[in-house]
């Protein structure tokens, strides 16, 4: 049995399909872990979440912050939907829709595999969060999410205060500072706030700003970590994390990372003709 870990994939079917097959994935003997956001941009999510859903018994999915936009925005009236992007209006009208989006629902937010000794996250982690606290915060959100209160929080969740996790928050503020974290965080300082506009390669952000794995003093972490985000970060590996998210709907591959004690990467072109746009 192989394990592979995926980078974001944001819409880009052939891609993922190529993939698969250089990988001669077997979802009878293998597992795969996506990092998240799979949909937007590449111009055939609905393609991919049909297919990483049919694959639901051999593969873990986090959510990432344009899952997230996707299910808010099915939240919202219908004209409303039909002012997004044609890649997410595919998803939005298409007859699946609704199994469609009460899977994508019912993601966790963080994934660890003690068996394994590795965990996912989309984005990254707070400095002072090991794995298990991490964890008990993802349940957080995750139990809210596939609850009565899951249109609160996808109507609320958006904003960028509180701008850093403590543990007395509350509430909503609580809720959105974990997804904050989860979900969107790249560089922090050593207080665990967000520069929310810093999205470049580290030696770009304002002085003060840390990547939030380089935090001096943050918490040791028990388990490696994958994520993936941060497409200006590129393939990355170091102090205990892998960062696998290289730009496929920019143009850059798509990457696959093996589980296991010696990891490898394997990786295909990603889409051909791609604009460098904004990125997050």
């Amino acid at each position: 049995m192989s394990v592979w870990a995926i980078g974001d994939v944001q819409g880009c079917y052939e891609p993922l399909a190529r993939l698969l097959e250089r990988l001669a994935f077997d979802p009878a003997r293998d597992r795969l872990w996506f990092t998240g956001d799979l949909v937007n941009r590449g111009g055939q999510s609905l393609e991919v979440l049909r297919l990483v859903r049919s694959l639901d018994a051999s593969s873990v999915t986090v959510l990432g912050n344009h899952d997230l936009s996707l299910l808010a925005i099915a939240e919202r009236e219908e004209r409303d939907q039909k002012r997004v992007n044609p890649d997410l209006q595919r998803v939005l009208f298409a007859e699946d829709r609704d199994a469609l989006l009460e899977w994508l629902r019912n993601r966790p937010l963080m994934h660890v595999d003690e068996g394994l000794g590795f965990a996912m996250v989309h984005a990254g982690l707070a400095p002072k969060w090991t794995i298990r606290i991490a964890a008990r915060r993802a349940r957080e959100v995750e139990k809210e999410l596939r609850g009565k209160g899951r249109r609160r929080l996808l109507r609320q969740m958006y904003g960028n205060k509180p701008g850093a996790w403590t543990p007395s928050l509350e509430g909503m503020d609580r809720l959105r500072a974990i997804i904050n974290v989860m979900t969107r965080l790249r560089y922090c300082d050593v207080k665990g706030r967000i520069a929310f506009d810093e999205k470049g390669p580290p030696g770009s952000q304002t002085p003060g700003y840390y990547p939030w794995f380089e935090v001096p003093g943050h918490a040791a972490r028990e388990l490696p970590l994958v994520f993936g985000h941060w497409s200006a970060l590129g393939l990355f590996r170091g102090l205990g994390t892998w960062g696998i998210d290289t730009g496929c709907v920019w143009g850059g591959p798509l990457t696959a990372l093996e589980i296991s004690p010696e990891p490898r990467v394997v990786q295909v072109p990603g889409l051909a003709h791609a604009s460098m746009g904004h990125r997050d």
